[in-house]
């Protein structure tokens, strides 16, 4: 079973071109899903059968695993059995029919206006750190991109004189973003940063990274995360403060300010409308809080 696990990973990394996170994210999934069959003596994925499948879900339910990480696990499921039944490591696809555990449909968190206002008013610009903190935060605001898609930028993906980013989104499709004023002031002083730094280390010419660590290397999506948590925290309440909230809050206020909902769509890098309309849903409560304070009547 681990071979066929091996081969399939190998797959999403070459042919579907898969981010590493996403196929650590299958590579456990599939590994505890072994995992549970050898404990029903079953040694192959032939041997599977839609009882099997859902013993294994309810298994993680009953164990308290959320519902959505559950509903990650079967879709990575039914992506494997589709590419084992087609490469013919088994006979039948057993997910066929298997149905995902329904989730509740959760509005996306993000800042109003004046708290994002408020959270780049309180970073202190005076320092190298302050500034790079400053560009990450501006660039996330000022074009949606994800936190993969920020820390895998290199220099040459930004180009300052036509304010515009190169971002290499999911299943290595690439896209062309704007990018705001302000973010571009913000940028242009970290980038004066960045080369005094690597020229002090002698990498000047070596790293092409756009966003890096105080070593000069490639900073890492966990270094970006604790940056915006703290950022986030110092202005808001919100439970969840991670560099998506900062994704939700470019759509929703593009959305609150008259933007056409496919262009939105576009600049997100989604590949259905439907993943982008949930923002539509956050803008119309935005309106209801907005009639409810001013309308007379409400």
């Amino acid at each position: 079973m681990h071979t066929s696990v091996r081969k399939f990973l190998e797959y999403l990394e070459v042919e579907r071109r898969y981010s590493p996170n996403t196929i650590r994210s299958y590579e456990v999934d599939l590994h505890q899903f072994a995992t549970f069959l050898v404990s029903r003596r079953i040694d192959s994925f032939d041997g599977v059968s839609k009882d099997d499948l859902r013993s294994f879900l309810s298994s993680l339910l009953d164990a308290g695993v959320s519902r959505k990480s559950v509903a990650r696990k079967t879709a990575c499921l039914r992506s494997f059995f589709r590419y084992a039944k087609r490469h013919g490591i088994t006979v039948k696809n057993p997910t066929l029919t298997l149905i995902s555990p329904k989730l509740e449909k959760r509005l996306p968190s993000f800042l109003d206006e004046t708290t994002i206002t408020r959270m780049f008013d309180s970073l202190d610009t005076d320092t190298p750190e302050g500034r790079q903190q400053a560009a990450i935060l501006e660039l996330f605001y000022s074009t949606g991109m994800r936190l993969s898609e920020l820390v895998n930028l290199d220099v040459g993906d930004l180009d300052v004189a036509q304010g515009i980013v190169k971002v290499t989104g999911k299943g290595s499709k690439q896209r062309i973003l704007p990018v705001g004023r302000r973010a571009l002031r913000a940028m242009n002083s970290y980038l004066r940063d960045r080369l005094r730094l690597l020229t002090q280390r002698g990498l000047a010419s070596d790293e092409s990274a756009l966003f890096i660590t105080a070593k000069g290397v490639r900073t890492y999506p966990e270094a970006v995360s604790r940056m915006v948590k703290k950022a986030i925290s110092r202005v808001s309440e919100l439970e969840k403060k991670s560099p998506h909230v900062i994704r939700h809050t470019f759509a929703t206020h593009l959305l609150n300010r008259g933007a056409d909902l496919r262009a939105v769509k576009e600049l997100l890098g989604h590949e259905s409308l439907s993943t982008t309309q949930v923002y539509t849903h956050v803008s119309t409560e935005q309106l209801k809080k907005v009639y409810r304070q001013s309308h007379p009547k409400a």
